[in-house]
C-alpha cells in the first residue's frame, strides 16, 4: 500500500508573514501568549460577504447564487453569508438547521415574514428518511432527488406530512462541456440519475402524489477556474433543462448547475483566479424561459480565502538531511493537502516568546516538510517549501483555509483536542 503525501512544493519558498492580513497576525500573536498551544482557524466573514457581493453583482436576475453549507458550516461564516446569498444548499440535518437559523436571523434584522418556500436546496446520493422527513417539514425550495427510490421515499412522507414537495431530478449527464479537478457527471457515478433514465423516472416522478416536479440538478464538476467553459456549462444546462422538461410535461421552474466555480490556491504565486466579471457578461447572453430560476451552488468560491489555519510548531528536526517541521495540528485539523494531492503553501509567523533554558531549535534558509503530531507519516501537510525561518514556537499559517478545512478533517484519530474556530 502506498502512502498518499502531497505533491512537493519545490521550488517554491514560503509567503512572507505580511501576506497575512494585519488583523489575523495580531490576533495569532493574542492566542500565542496562552499557555496551550495554538492550533486554530480564523475567519473574516466579511471577506466572504464580500465574495458573495461580488458573484451575486455579476449575475443577471433570474440567477440566484445559494451557498453550499459543506464547505464552511462554522454558524459565524454561514450568518455572515446570509445577507448577501439568495439562499443555501444543505446535504444533512445540521446543514438544514444552520441555514434555517441564518435565515430566520437575516429575515429578523430586515423585519421580513419570510413567506413561500424555505430558499434551500438539499443534494446527497444517500438521503436517509430522517433527512427526506426533516427537507419536507421544512418546505424546502427543492429536494434534489438521486434517484427513482428517493422520489418514492418523497413522495410518502409528503403525503404523510398533507404536503406537497418541491423537488428536482439530480441528472448524471452523458457528456459535460466542463474541466474541472472533480468530476461527479459524465462517467459511472452514485450521483443522480444517468442521463438515459431520466424519461421513465420523469414520467415516474409525475405520477406520483405530494411531488411537485419543478425542474432539474446537474452538478458535474468542480474547481473550473476557466470562465468562459463555466458559462458554457452554465447554457448547456439551461438548454437541456428546457428540451428534456418540454419532452416530459414538466412546468420548468427551476435548474441548479451546483457549484463548479474554481479557486485559485496558488493565487499569490501568479495563478490566475476566476474571471467573475467575464463569467456574469457570458451568463447574461444566456435567456432563460420566463420564471425559469437558475441556481448556482458555490461553495469553496465563497469562503475559501476567507479562513486561515494556524499551528504552533512544535519542533523543528532534522533527519538524514532533511528538516520536519511538526506542529500542533496536522491532517486531524487540516486534511485538505493530503486528500486532494495540491501543494498549500504556508507563511511563518514568528513568535518571539519561548521558555527560558529551553532549547529553540530551527530551520533556516532551506527547505522543509511540514508535518502533523499523528503517528503516521500521512501526516503531511507541505513538501519541500524553502524558508528564510521558523523555529520551535513560531506558528505556521496557512491562507485559503475557509472551505473544506475543520469539516473535512480526521478529528478522533488519535483523540488530540479538535482545532479551534474564531470569528475576526
Amino acid at each position: 500500500m502506498s502512502i498518499v503525501l502531497p505533491p512537493s512544493a519545490a521550488p517554491r519558498s514560503a509567503y512572507p508573514a505580511e501576506v497575512l492580513p494585519e488583523p489575523v497576525r495580531r490576533r495569532l500573536l493574542e492566542l500565542a501568549e496562552a499557555e496551550e498551544p495554538v492550533s486554530v482557524y480564523l475567519y473574516d466573514g466579511e471577506v466572504a460577504a464580500r465574495r458573495a457581493r461580488e458573484l451575486r453583482a455579476a449575475l443577471p436576475e433570474w440567477a440566484a447564487v445559494h451557498y453550499a453549507v459543506k464547505a464552511n458550516s462554522f454558524p459565524g461564516v454561514v450568518r455572515a453569508l446570509a445577507p448577501h446569498v439568495d439562499g443555501f444548499e444543505v446535504a444533512s440535518r445540521s446543514e438544514l438547521e444552520l441555514a434555517l437559523a441564518a435565515l430566520r436571523e437575516n429575515l429578523r434584522e430586515k423585519g421580513d415574514g419570510g413567506d413561500g418556500p424555505a430558499p434551500v436546496v438539499a443534494a446527497g446520493p444517500a438521503k436517509s428518511v430522517p433527512v427526506l422527513t426533516a427537507l419536507v417539514r421544512a418546505g424546502v425550495e427543492a429536494i434534489n432527488a438521486e434517484s427513482l427510490l428517493e422520489l418514492h421515499r418523497i413522495s410518502r412522507i409528503a403525503v404523510a406530512e398533507g404536503t406537497t414537495a418541491r423537488v428536482a431530478l439530480r441528472v448524471n449527464p452523458a457528456d459535460i462541456p466542463v474541466t474541472g479537478s472533480l468530476h461527479m457527471g459524465g462517467t459511472a457515478s452514485q450521483f443522480g440519475i444517468p442521463e438515459p433514465d431520466v424519461p421513465e423516472v420523469l414520467a415516474e416522478a409525475l405520477r406520483l402524489p405530494g411531488l411537485d416536479v419543478t425542474g432539474f440538478h446537474i452538478h458535474a464538476a468542480s474547481n473550473n477556474l476557466d470562465a468562459d467553459s463555466q458559462a458554457a456549462y452554465l447554457r448547456w444546462c439551461v438548454e437541456w433543462s428546457v428540451k428534456t422538461a418540454h419532452a416530459g410535461g414538466v412546468d420548468l421552474r427551476h435548474v441548479d448547475i451546483g457549484g463548479g466555480i474554481g479557486v485559485a490556491f496558488e493565487e499569490l504565486s501568479g495563478e490566475r483566479p476566476f474571471d467573475v466579471a467575464r463569467f456574469g457578461e457570458l451568463a447574461g447572453r444566456v435567456e432563460p424561459p420566463p420564471g425559469v430560476k437558475v441556481i448556482l451552488e458555490p461553495g469553496r468560491f465563497l469562503v475559501a480565502d476567507c479562513g486561515w489555519y494556524a499551528a504552533e510548531v512544535t519542533d523543528v528536526k532534522h533527519s538524514y538531511g532533511s528538516a520536519f517541521v511538526v506542529l500542533r495540528g496536522g491532517i486531524n485539523h487540516f486534511q485538505l493537502p493530503t486528500s486532494w494531492d495540491l501543494v498549500h503553501n504556508i507563511a511563518v509567523l514568528p513568535v518571539e516568546r519561548w521558555p527560558a533554558g529551553l532549547p529553540r531549535p530551527e530551520a533556516a534558509g532551506e527547505r522543509v516538510t511540514v508535518v502533523g503530531e499523528l503517528c503516521t507519516p500521512e501526516d503531511t501537510l507541505l513538501r519541500d517549501v524553502r524558508v528564510d525561518r521558523v523555529r520551535a514556537g513560531d506558528l505556521v499559517v496557512f491562507p485559503y483555509a475557509g472551505s473544506y478545512g475543520w469539516e473535512f478533517a480526521m478529528h478522533s484519530f488519535l483523540g488530540h483536542p479538535v482545532a479551534e474556530r474564531h470569528l475576526l
